[in-house]
């Protein structure tokens, strides 16, 4: 029936559950289900309302049996069921109302059979053996494009420097310029703006990740994510801050595999503490993004970051971007010598733009979007495309494109010029 994303696999399911309404049902579905090879154990008191409510946090099965005995609106309640359905999913209602209004009108709403109560045990086989046939009939398949995942991490190596702006301008340029369906997860669980950035409501899928890491797959991400755009979604999170959430971190993780099993790229929002507490989470990461500004403290733990990732994911593909560029403005720290402290050249530079900061967050809008012709965008959009490639073109490039990320044994102190950029400091002794 309906899901936005795409499903989980047919052949992972449970191949039957049924939901009734009485013993009298529950006695005649038992010996068939029994003779078909499926567990009598998924035969389920309560009708559609119980199917409804169970399907709406659980996978839904190949077969699904729905009793409409104690529906007052069989036809408006069988959509409520579309809605929480799993699309390949055949569904064999039966009930006491002998209508053929209605029967034409279930049949058109999606479902396979309806059948009258009290059930005959052939009328059961015969309409079994027909969903079975149903499922195990060749599917026209679209033929696709197969184009390989790529998985984006983007850090900010300090607060504020706009690593969460330049995170959902990414995963909008990815979706929409680049035709990709992307998934962004914000992983920052108290303070997250990636739905805030797109003009959405976060929703409570994160933190149920968090708190019951058993309950990921393939459905729940279709129900988790919330969409922005046809090809793009976001999991974030508004968790209240007196409620610190424990992990192991396993929940993350889990989440990115069934991304990318959904997903053709993932941008990972990934808050620098994340590296210390979770660092297997950089595991599958194809390209990390540093995003910094031109500080000292922004200097001394790019290089710490630049090194934790050559040390820890020596496969992902690092790029530097320098955010929030004042053009003409006084920077405490030259690029020029920056570049010098970090060694080696920053990949981008974003310009900043108040005016053009100020419009996106009124329009709730990312920058990308907002500005699609202006300066700032445009290392933005030359970025995407740049990730694009580094997926296109496999891991083969990864390591020999990747650049140092500093020397060891020498501190910032003895990299930086404290004489030409911090007047006063240079003369202590």
């Amino acid at each position: 029936m309906n899901a936005p994303w795409k499903p989980a696999g047919v052949a992972h399911r449970e191949p039957f559950v049924a939901f009734v309404c009485d013993d009298t049902t529950v006695e005649a579905l038992r010996p068939i289900a029994t003779e078909l090879g499926w567990s009598a154990e998924k035969i389920n008191k309560g009708g559609l309302r119980n199917a409804v409510q169970t399907l709406s946090v659980s996978a839904s099965p190949q077969i699904l049996f729905v009793d409409l005995a104690e529906s007052g609106d069989p036809l408006n309640d069988i959509n409520g069921l579309a809605e929480v359905c799993e699309p390949g999913t055949v569904v064999i209602a039966a009930g006491q109302v002998n209508d053929v209004r209605l029967y034409r009108d279930l049949l058109a709403s999606g479902i396979q059979d309806y059948l009258l109560k009290p059930l005959h045990p052939d009328v059961l086989r015969e309409s079994f053996s027909h969903a079975q046939a149903m499922l195990n009939a060749p599917k026209h398949t679209e033929q696709a494009v197969e184009r390989p995942h790529v998985a984006v991490a983007v850090i900010g190596t300090r607060g504020g420097v706009g690593a969460s702006t330049v995170a959902s301008s990414l995963a909008w340029l990815m979706s929409e310029k680049e035709g990709r369906s992307t998934a962004l997860l914000d992983l920052d669980v108290h303070f997250g703006t990636g739905a805030l950035a797109l003009d959405l409501e976060p929703g409570r899928g994160l933190t149920d990740a968090i708190e019951n890491p058993s309950r990921i797959d393939g459905l729940f991400i279709e129900r988790a994510m919330v969409k922005a755009s046809e090809k793009l979604a976001v999991l974030s999170a508004e968790a209240p801050i007196n409620a610190p959430l424990v992990t192991d971190g396993s929940a993350f993780y889990q989440l990115q595999e069934e991304m990318r099993a959904a997903f053709e790229a993932t941008v990972v929002d990934l808050p620098r503490s994340m590296l210390v507490q979770h660092p297997h989470l950089i595991g599958d990461i194809q390209v990390a993004i540093v995003v910094t500004e031109l500080t000292l403290a922004a200097a001394r733990d790019t290089i710490r970051i630049l090194s934790w990732l050559k040390s820890n994911a020596p496969g992902t593909h690092v790029f530097t971007l320098a955010n929030k560029l004042h053009p003409g403005g006084q920077l405490e720290i030259t690029r020029k010598d920056f570049e010098g402290s970090i060694e080696r050249k920053l990949d981008y530079t974003v310009p900043f733009d108040q005016k053009l900061a100020a419009q996106a967050a009124k329009l709730g809008k990312p920058l990308s979007e907002a500005g699609k012709n202006s300066k700032t965008a445009a290392p933005l959009v030359e970025l995407a495309q740049k990730l694009v490639g580094v997926a296109d073109t496999a891991s083969e490039d990864l390591a020999s494109n990747k650049k140092g990320a500093g020397k060891k044994g020498q501190s910032l102190m003895g990299k930086l010029d404290f004489k030409s950029m911090m007047p006063g400091r240079g003369n202590k002794k």
